[in-house]
């Protein structure tokens, strides 16, 4: 079953072009030039039940503002999106009180105050009975182990703990779906490692619905079978994770360990070479032409050891992100307008 459906949805922004100098700027006030940007261009997209879905594009690609759109925080210029049989922007109850937005850069909790207060005022915000309030925050806090940290005021909190707390203030009312924006972005190692599997096995045990936004690919590698690229506001992309490699990227990467006093030298003629460590070497190599430089590297080369991997995740997102055409404003106009909105 659908839970989120998505048809033509569209924002777009007016911005203010601000020239340079006194003069211009005085010009500017009787005579004001703007622009139109579009954060978001018509996409269509449909969200089954149960599913954890990456959200994933470089800055400025409209990901954001798809969230804030599918939560009500902003309206469409145009299209339509029913999340759950609700238009986010109408700002209905019922609908409020069935999904949660976390935003990794913004914060819900009250930074005097120890975390339990905050969790308290969501209670009371979203009504829930207070028997099942006290059986929801008490699981949430042992599964991300922070029960000994509820009475400590919020800013005193690491940036790790206080995510974990923010993630329990968004889940107290028990939501059917979850929109999460950079939820581990600036956490270190551990940290990040904590959170990809709280939500792993939250989401499975719940069977609820999440969108998530990331720029670290273990975060989607972890927890996501369904990608969705958005670049210049459209949708460029929507199938598996290994989906990506087969249709971005080109070429693939042999490893290869060689007998001693085997030669280097001349690796470079079967493609790029990305690293040689006697006895060990990796070359880059298009992927049309893996078998016929396998059959010349066993033919010329005492081989030990070979493989053939696919390049790096991160590498490969990265390429994409790359030929994207810039967009015609930057991240930080779209960013300005939609604090204005």
């Amino acid at each position: 079953m659908a839970i989120i459906e998505i048809e033509n949805l569209a924002k777009s922004y007016r911005i203010y072009q601000k020239s340079e100098g006194l003069w211009a700027a005085i010009k500017g006030i009787v005579n004001r030039k703007y622009k139109d940007v579009d954060a978001v261009r018509g996409i269509d997209l449909t969200v089954e039940q149960g599913e954890f879905v990456a959200f994933l594009g470089p800055n400025g690609a409209g990901k954001t503002t798809t969230l804030k759109l599918l939560s009500g925080v902003i309206t469409p210029s145009s299209g339509t999106a029913r999340v759950m049989g609700y238009v986010p922007w109408k700002r209905e109850d019922a609908y409020r009180r069935r999904f949660a937005l976390v935003m990794g850069q913004k914060n819900q909790l009250w930074w005097d105050l120890p975390a339990q207060e905050s969790f308290r005022l969501h209670q009371q915000i979203y009504r829930v009975d207070p028997d099942q309030f006290d059986r929801t925050r008490d699981e949430l806090t042992d599964l991300l182990d922070v029960t000994r940290l509820l009475k400590q005021p919020v800013r005193e909190l690491s940036l790790g703990e206080r995510m974990k707390m923010e993630l329990i203030a968004a889940m107290l009312h028990s939501p059917d779906v979850l929109f999460l924006d950079e939820p581990t972005i600036g956490l270190d190692v551990v940290a990040q490692h904590n959170i990809q599997k709280f939500l792993k096995f939250y989401q499975q045990k719940r069977k609820i619905t999440i969108l998530l936004t990331s720029h670290y690919m273990k975060d989607v590698a972890a927890l996501c079978q369904r990608v969705v690229i958005i670049a210049q506001g459209v949708i460029k992309y929507d199938g598996s994770l290994a989906g990506i490699v087969d249709k971005f990227s080109g070429h693939k990467v042999i490893s290869l360990q060689l007998a001693d006093q085997a030669r280097f030298d001349d690796l470079d003629r079967f493609g790029q070479v990305l690293e040689v460590v006697p006895p060990k070497a990796k070359i880059r190599i298009p992927r049309a032409q893996v078998a016929r430089v396998l059959a010349e590297l066993l033919a010329s080369h005492p081989v030990e050891d070979i493989g053939v991997e696919d390049p790096p995740l991160e590498e490969v997102i990265a390429e994409v992100f790359s030929q994207v055409d810039h967009r015609e404003a930057t991240q930080e106009e779209i960013l300005a307008a939609a604090e204005k909105a």
